[in-house]
């Protein structure tokens, strides 16, 4: 009999995980709050639901090739960075491609996940849910806690002495829908991340004046990389990733600076970073523009308010403001979990990997899709139901609770002695989690077997983009797909921009030419890569495909 497994939400980390479950032979069941899928991607006029929603203008800021589900591209015309509407589009074509919404219940709120009086021996779990004022209960082998980052609108309204005296509007990011209704106003936005910098731009087009405060500073990265291509595809490269585990750190953050200042100073624009402040980085093709022109002004973080201004850090006063948008983030938490599973799921440093309760003596709840990468969230949230999932059927082993909760209690008494960082709310590097996980499942592509059995195949996943294709060419999961993924990537990213075709439009450098360029890096790399202990584990493959040969 199969197993059955609970999936709160049916949102991008949910779908996956409905799909994972199918994959191992599980048997999912999906509870949804709402009355569709998609989660935050599911755009809605108004936020009297209560839930966390896309803005109107809203655009992804990774590219389609790096955020796609590993075994089911784009469509080829899909743009490259698209509206939350196409976004949407791909997710409803995956769940149909794959048949998942007849395992969704929607309209269904998980009230409360509950350990089995015999969970140390079978795992299980009662789950008790609510339709339309009608109660269930049913007992699961396993929970997939699917909520994400973006539960509740964080508030620190303590931190700004007399803002309970401020006359004018205040709104946290989660009620903004679109710029209508802001026209003629002074608008002040506090936090500077990927939305307070996308508010700020939009509002400027038809506010008086936008004053967007910032604590720390950040890096303003653009979609559009040298040469036109898509950013993320330009810089998440498995060559790269090599070469900045080989560089000083002091030497890559020298190249850091100085590739980002190229196009315009941060410094010059009041973007720099705070000293002392860990680098923060935000994709925004506009914001520089608008500060150039104006409309926007950079400000220090906020010193107190009093019914009509704001008084900031550095001494200036802004008068007459109207509006005070909170670009704040957001809270997470698990209120259908007892404690002290509540708790501690909470604090990622207890989360093995980002996805197992430390404390659990057995491994049937994970968590999807709590992770910040410096990438594709989706990508990363597959893996981790891939992996969860291999776990729930015993084919994959974690070690013993014991085990986890003193090295992560260990770990927090540290980083409260101040003798380590806690780097549980910094942004995990995309390749080396990808890689991590991929590695617990078997799911790792060996560049170096890759080299001898498929040197083009090789190249395009050392030199190219680390698309999620890459994690589907070996191991549990294999798709027959992914090497033509991969090679066809390019082809997908350049179709949509290619609707006007020039007749004598330059042909693109052969083959040869970059052989001869690269034929020697290429060599060096290879050696290296062997040499290096990771690699080992592949020695026995390669010697025995080296014997077929000869």
């Amino acid at each position: 009999m199969a197993k059955r497994v609970a999936v709160i939400g049916a949102g991008v980390s949910g779908l996956s995980s409905i799909k994972c479950c199918l994959d191992e032979d599980l048997e999912p069941t999906c509870f949804e709050r709402s009355n569709d899928i998609g989660g935050l991607w599911k755009f809605t006029e108004t936020s009297k639901d209560g839930m966390t929603r896309v803005y109107r203008s809203l655009v992804t800021n990774v590219c389609k090739e790096m955020s796609c589900y590993s075994d089911f591209p784009f469509q080829e015309d899909y743009p490259n960075y698209m509206n939350h509407g196409k976004f949407w589009n791909y997710l409803q074509e995956f769940a149909e491609h794959f048949d998942l919404l007849k395992y969704i219940r929607f309209r269904t709120t998980v009230c409360s996940v509950r350990k089995r009086p015999d969970f140390s021996e079978t795992g299980q779990w009662d789950v008790v849910t609510e339709t339309e004022g009608k109660w269930d209960q049913a007992v699961f082998d396993a929970v997939m806690v699917c909520t994400g980052h973006f539960l509740s609108p964080h508030l620190p309204l303590e931190s700004f002495p007399g803002i309970h005296k401020f006359k004018g509007q205040i709104l946290h990011s989660q009620e903004y829908r679109s710029p209508e209704g802001f026209q003629g106003k002074r608008v002040l936005v506090i936090g500077l991340g990927n939305t307070g910098g996308d508010v700020a731009v939009e509002l400027s087009r038809t506010a008086a004046q936008v004053l967007l405060s910032t604590r720390t500073g950040t890096w303003v990265v653009y979609r559009c990389s040298n040469g036109g291509y898509p950013h993320n595809m330009v810089i998440t490269r498995r060559y790269l990733h090599f070469m900045a585990q080989v560089l000083p750190s002091c030497v890559r953050n020298w190249i850091q600076e100085r590739q980002l200042n190229k196009r315009f100073n941060h410094e010059n624009y009041g973007l720099s970073i705070t000293k002392g402040e860990k680098p923060k980085f935000i994709v925004n093709d506009e914001l520089p523009t608008c500060i150039l022109c104006g409309t926007v002004t950079m400000k220090t973080s906020v010193k107190e308010f009093t019914e009509t201004s704001a008084f900031f850090e550095d001494g200036t006063v802004e008068e007459n403001i109207d509006v005070v948008v909170l670009t704040t983030g957001y809270t997470f938490s698990f209120p259908f979990l007892e404690e002290p599973l509540k708790s501690l799921c909470t604090k990622k440093i207890f989360l093995y990997k980002q996805v197992f309760p430390s404390n659990l003596e057995r491994a049937t709840l994970a968590v999807i899709g709590l992770i910040s990468l410096q990438g594709s969230i989706l990508s990363g949230t597959e893996l981790q139901a891939r992996w969860a999932t291999r776990v729930f059927k015993g084919l994959c082993k974690i070690p013993p609770s014991q085990k986890l909760m003193a090295e992560a209690t260990k770990k927090e008494q540290l980083i409260e002695r101040r003798v380590m960082k806690d780097i549980s709310k910094d942004k995990l590097e995309y390749i080396a989690y990808m890689d991590d996980i991929a590695a617990c499942i078997g799911t790792k592509p060996s560049v170096p077997y890759l080299f001898l059995k498929d040197p083009k195949l090789a190249w395009e996943v050392f030199f190219g983009p680390c698309t999620p294709y890459q994690y589907r060419l070996m191991g549990p999961g294999k798709w027959d797909g992914a090497r033509n993924a991969i090679l066809t990537q390019w082809d997908r990213t350049l179709k949509p921009l290619k609707t006007r075709i020039v007749s004598d439009s330059t042909k693109p450098t052969s083959t040869s030419h970059y052989l001869k360029v690269w034929g020697a890096p290429i060599l060096l790399t290879c050696l290296l890569l062997i040499c290096k202990s990771p690699f080992f584990e592949v020695g026995a493959r390669i010697s025995s495909y080296l014997k077929s040969i000869w």
